[in-house]
């Protein structure tokens, strides 16, 4: 008698990468942009962009992104 496998999503190890979970379960990640031509912004916007957002997603792209992070 053979025995079968539970089926289960796989985290998306690219958005992982990009996103930490905190220790409450919100979602925090790097504002997108700032790699490159940066010399034509204010050093105001350079600031901005250097902080952290937190990401508000729904329940169902945190399932399919991150099924066992705990967010």
């Amino acid at each position: 008698m053979r025995q079968f496998h539970l089926i289960h999503m796989k985290t998306n190890k690219s958005f992982t990468k990009r996103i930490k979970v905190t220790k409450n379960g919100k979602l925090i990640a790097r504002k997108p942009g700032q790699n490159h031509f940066n010399a034509r912004q204010t050093g105001q916007q350079r600031l901005a962009r250097k902080r952290t957002q937190a990401l508000t997603m729904s329940k169902r792209i945190t399932r399919r992104f991150l099924p066992k992070s705990g967010a």
